[in-house]
């Protein structure tokens, strides 16, 4: 009778399926034929004497044991990365993959530039970038979907190191025929009464946005919740509200002649504060900060409307 064991390799398996919910898309992920990764996954189940996985038609679902499983596995694989990490650990040089989780708000303004510089300086660094919706980055991060995240502060969690990297002027903005846009400056005390369109709940600038108007007496569009920056500013340029508008969005979208304008406020400043986020315990935070630093000059020399952190 053949010997069954555990191996890393099943758990890797086994947290893959767990995601993808399917064999086939799971096995790809993986790299491997859909046959073996279903071996693999039913010798994990005969050593643990348990089912963990049910088969059905429209995918797979995980048995209470197979979650609680997977849940250990996770933290197991982490652990191990952070092993492989240590021999990175000893030195701030860039080399080999490192996944970097980002808002869609933010990556597609800030990290061309960054990644350009960072490949020029290190040749041997592979820098993967994941778009992800905002709210759920951090859980991904958790779970080792990426090794750090790009992510609005403040990020509230005891298991996460933050490095703050810089402010980000958040502007008023509404259509060139709005009656704002015959002034030459625009307050705080504008917001009276003003309708404001705003994004999601899952995007952290709509708390931001829902506590400055509820301050200030702005007037929330409740029948309509924006799902990217793109989508407000349209509906901004039909004149059905005003919107605020991080200030990398503004000036890589928004032209002077623009049917949508956009002016910071002149006697309260809005800014989001930017950070890079990872696991307590990474071997290669080191290397993290090294990318963090990146960041900031690259901030400093191409982006002077950012406010730089120290």
């Amino acid at each position: 009778m053949r010997e069954l064991s555990l191996t890393l390799k099943q758990l890797r398996y086994l947290v893959a399926l767990a995601d993808a919910r399917h064999f086939r898309v799971a096995a790809e992920n993986c790299g491997i034929a859909q046959p073996s990764l279903s071996v693999q996954i039913q010798n994990l189940e005969e050593f643990l004497g348990a089912r963990l996985v049910e088969r059905q038609r429209a995918g797979v679902v995980m048995t209470p044991m197979g979650r609680e499983v997977v849940a250990r596995a996770r933290r197991i694989l982490l652990d191990v990365q952070g092993i492989v990490d240590v021999s990175s650990s000893s030195s701030r040089n860039l080399v080999g993959t490192i996944r970097l989780g980002v808002k869609p708000t933010l990556g597609p303004y800030l990290l061309p530039r960054v990644v350009a510089t960072l490949h020029r300086q290190n040749p041997d660094l592979k820098l993967y970038i994941r778009e992800g919706a905002p709210h759920e980055l951090e859980k991904e991060l958790a779970r080792g979907t990426h090794d750090l995240i790009l992510a609005q502060l403040p990020v509230v969690s005891t298991d996460l190191m933050v490095e703050r990297l810089f402010r980000e002027p958040v502007y008023l903005a509404f259509s060139s025929d709005h009656p704002l846009a015959s002034r030459d400056r625009v307050g705080i005390e504008d917001l009276k009464d003003l309708a404001i369109l705003y994004l999601t709940p899952d995007y952290h600038l709509h708390d931001q946005v829902h506590a400055l108007c509820e301050e200030y007496g702005a007037k929330l569009v409740r029948d309509y919740e924006g799902t990217s920056l793109d989508a407000l500013r349209q509906m901004v340029a039909m004149n059905i509200g005003a919107t605020f508008l991080p200030a990398l969005y503004a000036h890589s979208e928004i032209r002077r002649d623009s049917a949508v304008i956009t002016k910071p406020l002149h006697n309260r400043q809005v800014f989001r504060s930017i950070g890079l986020v990872w696991r307590k315990g990474a071997g290669r935070s080191p290397a993290y900060r090294a990318i963090a630093d990146a960041i900031r000059k690259t901030v400093s020399e191409e982006f002077p409307m950012l406010v730089r952190e120290k």
